[in-house]
């Protein structure tokens, strides 16, 4: 116990790939049984993480620092916070169901090869304490995602292009997704590069005490100021398009719309958080001055995404399409209660507790989209495996007379989404509206359009997949939802009724990061 202990996060990070080795030596007909079984070990471990993490100290615990890179003062540094356990936890539990959730999926070797190494990059983005270390892990994150749509994506659909071309919809979004989040992180890359020359260390821990007081230029030409506010935008636009944040938007609803169940599954519980993970972790700590002149921006941009993300997910015909765009309308929200987060750490006047709120609801609404969307995305994957469509005229409704279960489960998913009390989506929303109207009123009233119009489009879904007179068409389509796929969703329900009636259970662990974020 103690070696787990004092190796508890390489062991979280690096287990996976014992998951992947096994899948790639077991006979075909065992892979999906036996990469379950193995993406559990690293839910256990985040499960001892989340118990031993001591959230009254608050700080970076479990810390490994190891030489890696000498030559330019890189290292192997891990370590987690208030701020990273929850994102831990929240990927090594959607892992196993998003898996449990593709055991029937064609060419399930190179899938789940592909899942876990896609779990590893994303872990070592959440435990990562060094700059160059960070890059590498949000970079190997891309790769099996793209592959995960390009070749595992809805056969269906093609896309036109200039001069008569066409491509295939999958291949199409699986370009965009990959053109936009690499072109975002060359900037990125280059802007911790700076960063490291200019101070000598790639080490999170010591930036966050010399970069923002820091008269560096560079090379004799470019003032302190100029450098900070170019790599400030540069990470900014690398993150703005991972959450993502109007108007770097587009790539996510293809990349959705043309992704596997369980890739829709990790991309809206986990790859988005990733973006606004940056803001909190990189871009707010190490750029404080610059984040709260940006803030007023910000803050304009999270309205501007939960208002025409919710327009256009009622606008939508295409079950999953419509689900898309509830995730940017969610994700708007946290980048509300970034803005908050921001305007307090560039030493504006606010209330410490008005902050506190917006920032803790922000991560509270990361976590809990995280639970609300991987449902859905589930949902919605149940009933195309059955329809083989995902049109909602189509549908045409009456289909919960043939499957009460998975009609009960959906209901309940879509009031978590909505942000009914007494189901988490309403404890991050609150949190951030609360918190975000003393500073930012106007902003924060204008969303208001954006959270009526949720109701809008979640009742939408509903009447159109659930409700309306019994449709024959659907009687010998077996459309109740299985045992298998009633164990996917058990734990998500559970959790969303857990934190919705008790949100300390997550917001203790939080409040402590967030608070040292601007304190």
């Amino acid at each position: 116990m103690e070696f787990i202990t004092n190796n508890l996060l390489p062991l979280i990070l690096f287990t996976p790939l014992l998951g992947l080795l096994a899948v790639m030596l077991v006979p075909k007909e065992r892979v999906g049984h036996v990469a379950f079984l193995f993406s559990l070990i690293p839910l256990a471990l985040a499960l001892v993480l989340w118990t031993g993490y001591d959230f009254a100290e608050g700080g970076f615990q479990y810390v490994v620092n190891a030489r890696w890179y000498p030559s330019v003062n890189a290292g192997f540094h891990l370590g987690v916070d208030g701020l990273s356990v929850p994102m831990v936890l929240l990927t090594n539990l959607l892992v196993p169901l998003c898996i449990l959730a593709s055991v029937k999926v064609d060419r399930i070797r190179g899938f789940m090869a592909l899942f876990f190494i896609l779990q590893t990059g994303t872990l070592g983005v959440f435990l990562a304490l060094d700059l160059l270390l960070f890059f590498a892990f949000y970079e190997v994150g891309l790769v099996p995602m793209y592959f995960l749509i390009n070749q595992w994506g809805s056969p269906k659909g093609k896309r036109e292009l200039s001069r008569g071309r066409v491509m295939s919809a999958r291949q199409y979004a699986s370009f965009k997704f990959m053109i936009y989040t690499m072109a975002a992180g060359l900037g990125l890359l280059l802007a911790i590069q700076l960063m490291g020359i200019t101070q000598g260390t790639f080490s999170l821990p010591e930036l966050y005490e010399t970069w923002p007081t820091t008269e560096a230029t560079f090379l004799n030409f470019a003032s302190a100021s100029t450098v900070k506010t170019v790599a400030f935008w540069a990470f900014f636009v690398a993150f703005a398009i991972k959450v993502p944040l109007f108007p770097f938007h587009t790539w996510l609803p293809d990349a959705h719309t043309e992704a596997p169940t369980a890739g829709s599954m990790i991309l809206a519980g986990v790859l988005l958080k990733l973006g606004a993970y940056g803001f909190l972790r990189l871009v707010i700590p190490l750029f404080p001055e610059q984040a709260g002149e940006a803030a007023p921006i910000i803050a304009f941009l999270g309205m501007l995404s939960i208002v025409l993300a919710a327009y256009s997910a009622y606008g939508q015909t295409d079950f999953k399409r419509l689900v898309a765009y509830s995730s940017v309308n969610h994700m708007g929200f946290v980048v509300l209660g970034l803005a908050v987060v921001a305007w307090a750490a560039g030493g504006n006047a606010v209330d410490p507790t008005t902050a506190a709120i917006a920032g803790s609801g922000a991560v509270i609404q990361m976590f809990n989209h995280g639970l609300s969307a991987a449902a859905m995305f589930f949902l919605v994957g149940v009933v195309y495996e059955r329809a083989h469509t995902r049109n909602l005229e189509e549908l045409g409704g009456g289909i919960w007379q043939y499957a009460p279960i998975y009609g009960g489960l959906l209901i309940f998913s879509s009031m978590a989404s909505l942000g009914l009390p007494g189901l988490n989506g309403f404890v991050g929303e609150f949190a951030i509206v609360r918190g975000a109207w003393p500073v930012f009123t106007l902003m924060t009233a204008l969303s208001m359009l954006g959270l009526l119009m949720t109701g809008a489009y979640v009742l939408k879904g509903i009447r159109k997949v659930l409700h309306g007179p019994i449709n024959p068409h659907w009687a010998d389509h077996n459309m109740e939802i299985n045992a298998r796929e009633v164990v996917v969703m058990a734990p998500l329900v559970v959790l969303m009724l857990i934190i919705g009636v008790w949100p300390m259970s997550i917001a203790k662990i939080i409040n402590a990061a967030i608070v040292s974020i601007f304190g």
